[in-house]
């Protein structure tokens, strides 16, 4: 062990790990910089630890920067270390978890600690959808290490001492921390929406602990499974009800209510995480509008329509999945897009890059209508236009181009103004027009629906269909990637 053995740096690794699991690599290396007095100065292990370990008996790689030697800073050896230990975790297929708190770039070694971190950045470049990569901030990361966190699939931030920046708050002009603190786990999770899960250094280590059991070591491992304690063929006899709150339905249908879920607190009408299934880790994306208390009262009410933030962060979600051949479960409730001057500006480019990241997976795909399903909208959820694999839809769910009455409107529009009744010619159409075009039965006879399931049967109906699809083989256009 290194010389910063009893530093918080090594006590997050211990805390982490399984017990006595930590075997640390590289303890001797120092800087090697002259430069500036550097000489004069101790820096054990460059102020970073890094080794290997497991987590419940799975081999993972970790770096820990120690804030007490220079601040945590990054130096040529420092980046060197953390670069061979992504070289390690690449031969080996194991997730690479960084524990941050960095003061930045280290002065006295210039660009050679700015080469470094150029190779660190290729290193997760290459590693990137190869084996996960996760990065939970402790302290300071800010400028070139933000960026280095960014790339990683999961973002971990405690929430009151951490600050994750690229450019420091009081360095913005017209901003001062006290009326916006931009580096903050609020800002960052809420707003910026690039942090994951938030919380104190034990729940953080803990949920770390947590997805790491959930997700495949590499993008060819096929053992994240664990034992089903569950019953398969559970009726869920409450689904119906929890068709607006998708976090709770998505608990109601995996084995033992297991739900993780990810970026919560960025545009909660849209819900990404993992459940299990059969013992399987399937990735879920679905359509939210509304949030339950532990109460059990109603705290937040959104619309049923796709947001940019929501089809950015579903995108970004499903591409992991698809990268780690995780499958994928959609829940669909949804009548358009959110109309508003701010959603106007991204909106276009954010539902394209969620209906391309959907059309490229290749992994098994699953999707339920639990509500409305209505135009491009619907089709940009994992419709069967765009390749899912197997579609359900509950007896009461809605499927077409718009809402039933909307539609009447428009197209009896004479017939209307003319009408002695007009709101009885509506109600008689509409029906029509339901039964015809907006049905869950009129989708199903055109096939755009597989089957019409009772809500109760859902979590058996889809366990049964990922079960079928297992071995799926799907091939995609012969191209270097896609440019969406």
């Amino acid at each position: 062990m290194s010389n910063s053995a009893q530093t918080s740096a090594s006590n997050r690794i211990h805390a982490l790990l399984d017990e006595n699991s930590f075997v640390e690599v590289g303890a001797y290396i120092t800087a090697r910089s002259t430069d500036f007095n550097m000489t004069a100065k101790e820096t054990p292990a460059d102020g970073v630890l890094t080794g290997y370990g497991t987590i419940d008996g799975n081999l993972v790689y970790v770096y820990s920067q120690d804030a007490s030697v220079l601040g945590g800073s990054m130096g040529e050896m420092h980046a060197k270390k953390i670069s061979s230990l992504y070289s390690m975790a690449m031969k080996m297929g194991a997730p690479v978890i960084g524990l941050i708190d960095c003061a930045g770039l280290r002065l006295q070694e210039a660009t050679d600690a700015l080469n470094g971190f150029g190779q660190m950045y290729l290193s997760q470049a290459m590693a990137s959808g190869v084996v996960p990569q996760i990065s939970a901030v402790f302290g300071t990361c800010g400028g070139g290490m933000a960026v280095s966190s960014a790339m990683a699939d999961f973002i971990f931030m405690e929430s009151k001492k951490a600050k994750l920046f690229v450019n420091s708050p009081n360095a913005i002009e017209g901003n001062r921390v006290e009326k916006c603190d931009t580096s903050s786990a609020a800002f960052q999770s809420e707003e910026a929406g690039l942090v994951d899960f938030t919380g104190d250094e034990d729940e953080i280590l803990s949920k770390i602990r947590t997805l790491i059991s959930i997700l495949p070591a590499n993008n060819e491992d096929d053992m994240s499974y664990s034992e089903c304690t569950d019953d398969l063929n559970r009726v869920c006899s409450d689904l119906e009800n929890c068709a607006g709150a998708a976090d709770i339905a998505l608990s109601q249908i995996s084995d033992d209510g297991f739900f993780m879920e990810v970026k919560k607190a960025y545009d909660p009408s849209m819900v990404t995480g993992f459940i299990r299934l059969n013992g399987t880790t399937v990735g879920c994306v679905a359509n939210r509008t509304a949030v339950y208390g532990e109460d059990g009262e109603q705290e937040a009410e959104y619309e049923a329509v796709l947001s940019y933030r929501g089809c950015e962060k579903a995108a970004k979600f499903v591409s992991f999945c698809d990268a780690f051949n995780i499958p994928l479960l959609t829940l669909v409730n949804v009548r358009g897009y959110k109309a508003s001057k701010c959603t106007e500006r991204r909106i276009a480019k954010a539902a394209g890059r969620l209906t391309y990241a959907f059309a490229n997976a290749s992994v098994p795909k699953v999707t339920v209508v639990t509500g409305e399903a209505y135009g491009t909208a619907y089709l940009t959820m994992n419709s069967k236009s765009i390749g899912a694999d197997v579609v359900y839809a509950w007896p009461s769910a809605s499927i077409g181009m718009m809402d039933a009455d909307a539609a009447v409107k428009i197209m009896y529009a004479d017939e209307i103004a003319k009408a002695d009744d007009s709101l009885a010619l509506i109600r008689e159409q509409s029906a029509a027009y339901r039964e015809l075009q907006s049905s869950a039965l009129a989708a199903a006879k055109r096939g755009y629906v597989d089957d019409i399931i009772e809500a109760c049967d859902t979590r058996k109906r889809v366990i049964a269909a990922f079960e079928m699809l297992f071995t799926k083989r799907e091939d995609r256009p012969d191209r270097k990637h896609g440019t969406v």
